[in-house]
């Protein structure tokens, strides 16, 4: 059973179905001819994300029998993805939903109809010149992390020339607005805050420098700024997407599949054949396109408004999913775990995080009609955290906390006083940050040491709490009252918040010696 048998024809569909594999309903072949002619849709970042939730939904909306035209995937900095991941395999993968109750979907994904190398070093360049030139076109997209929006002087003084992702981007669209100023949406899909303001930052920011050394005509920047011709919508998309995982390259071989070797490029970029990834997903988008776009709501996203997609992106990040993250990877960690899953097993640390979401963020959410908050926040519980085939480490989720407290937790003590709510039913958000006092000395409830994750902010920080000692009762404590006052790090000065002497008397019940994170996290947990 190889991927390329199936746009060979040499495979036998019974056999494929009969192990659980579902097959595309569509044509591969006049799917890859009408694309080529009339494409729609160029989506920047070919990675495991990619694969597994915007091509696996366009092949969905395939399926369905009412749209036919596929996605062209452009690689911007590991070229060597294109050579392994998709040249050898004609362009299909097979996308492994990992579901938390034991069992896995296979599918096999044909939506991609040409991979390319986004860079003038390759002839595929010429292709992707083309295509932007065709009136067809209807939207770019990106996965390419938020660290991929990037910019700095060096690459925008190389005029037409530039490195970075957003400055091919731009290159390309400058080919666009000479083909005839087309209209075009440029539609993040990356899992930031705002999203299609970070592109659209970017772009601009190479037009306009270009303009100004001459480069370019201003009319060029006037085509980018016009909404009616180029749009940056927001999104919120919402899957996790580990690296191949041997228990699944397992199953595929048991099953006869030998697509299933891991790849690692040189850039250390950890893909393969299949994608694995947990069930649920969310990809709401903001609808405003100027010049048509591929039907994904066929696949299950969502199309609403601008101040939807910010309110849903609101009730994730300050509510229903990455503050209970931040509150399971600093205790984690001091206890001890390496797996998210394990620590759902713990019934300190799930009634924790149960009840900060359910009983002190709630209240405060704002319901944003297209998802409902409780339900979000059900699958989170019982759905994705508890899922055994998510190898996520609570190590993982603590890097750069420090970025992360202000919007996880600092938001939603805003929201508290700014409505006048009685800040005395906060019990759990503030063990939160007083375990992150705990958490900055390195040191597991054990009393041995571990890594605190990587921060740019963590040197600074650790030498704050580096007075305070583990297991000593009568020492000065004036270093925690520096911690707590650190806008910079929570949002607000807890201390004017009325919570620093709340979160101050935790942590000193926190470093009271081994054994103290377990039996405070206990007692408040129960008291709650």
């Amino acid at each position: 059973m190889k991927l390329t048998d199936i746009l060979n024809g040499t495979f036998n569909a019974a056999e494929w179905e009969q192990k659980g594999y579902q097959l595309p309903k569509f044509n591969i072949k006049a799917l890859r001819e009408k694309t080529a002619k009339e494409p729609t849709w160029v989506h920047f970042g070919g990675g495991n994300i990619f694969r597994a939730f915007p091509a696996a939904i366009l092949n969905d909306a395939l399926n369905s029998g009412k749209y036919d035209r596929g996605v062209i995937v452009a690689e911007t900095f590991d070229f060597e993805v294109i050579d392994k991941a998709y040249a050898p395999y004609g362009n299909l993968s097979l996308c492994v939903n990992l579901c938390s109750d034991g069992s896995i979907e296979k599918k096999v994904i044909a939506s991609v109809t040409e991979a390319l190398k986004a860079d003038p070093q390759f002839n595929d360049w010429n292709r992707l010149v083309e295509i932007f030139k065709n009136p067809s076109l209807q939207m770019i997209s990106f996965t390419i992390t938020e660290k991929g929006y990037s910019f700095n002087e060096a690459d925008l003084a190389r005029g037409l020339k530039p490195v970075f992702a957003l400055g091919k981007v731009t290159a390309l669209l400058f080919e666009r607005w000479q083909a005839g100023a087309y209209p075009l949406t440029i539609q993040s899909m990356d899992n930031c805050s705002h999203n299609g303001d970070k592109v659209k930052a970017g772009v601009f920011a190479y037009a306009e420098r270009w303009a100004k050394d001459g480069l370019v005509p201003q009319a060029f920047v006037d085509y980018l700024k016009n909404e009616k011709t180029i749009t940056f919508p927001w999104s919120m998309i919402d899957k996790i997407t580990p690296r191949p995982h041997e228990k699944v390259k397992d199953l595929l071989a048991a099953d006869g599949f030998e697509d299933n070797n891991y790849i690692e490029t040189e850039k250390h970029t950890f893909t393969a054949p299949f994608v694995n990834a947990e069930e649920v997903q969310y990809l709401v988008i903001e609808d405003n396109y100027t010049n048509g776009r591929p039907p994904l709501d066929l696949g299950g996203a969502l199309y609403t408004t601008r101040e939807t997609v910010d309110k849903v992106e609101t009730m994730k990040v300050t509510t229903c999913l990455n503050p209970l993250h931040t509150a399971m990877a600093i205790y984690g960690c001091m206890l001890g775990y390496t797996l998210i899953s394990a620590e759902m097993k713990d019934d300190d640390l799930r009634a924790f995080i149960q009840k900060i979401g359910y009983m002190e963020a709630m209240p405060v959410v704002v319901d944003p009609g297209v998802l409902n908050p409780y339900e979000f926040i059900g699958a989170v519980l019982n759905k994705r955290l508890p899922n055994p085939f998510m190898p996520d480490a609570p190590q993982r989720i603590a890097m750069d906390t420090s970025q992360k407290l202000p919007i996880r937790f600092g938001e939603t003590l805003k929201k508290y006083i700014a409505r006048g709510l009685d800040k005395d039913n906060l019990v759990l958000i503030p063990l939160v940050l007083a375990g992150y006092a705990r958490y900055l000395k390195g040191i597991k409830d054990d009393g041995t040491p571990f890594d605190c994750s990587p921060d740019p902010m963590l040197e600074e920080l650790q030498a704050i709490v580096a007075p305070l000692e583990i297991g000593k009762s009568e020492q000065d404590w004036s270093a925690l009252k520096t911690l707590y006052s650190r806008k910079d790090v929570f949002g607000l000065d807890l201390y004017e918040a009325g919570l620093g002497a709340k979160i101050e008397g935790m942590a000193k019940e926190l470093f009271a010696g081994k054994g103290a994170v377990r039996s405070t996290l206990h007692k408040y947990v129960a008291a709650r």
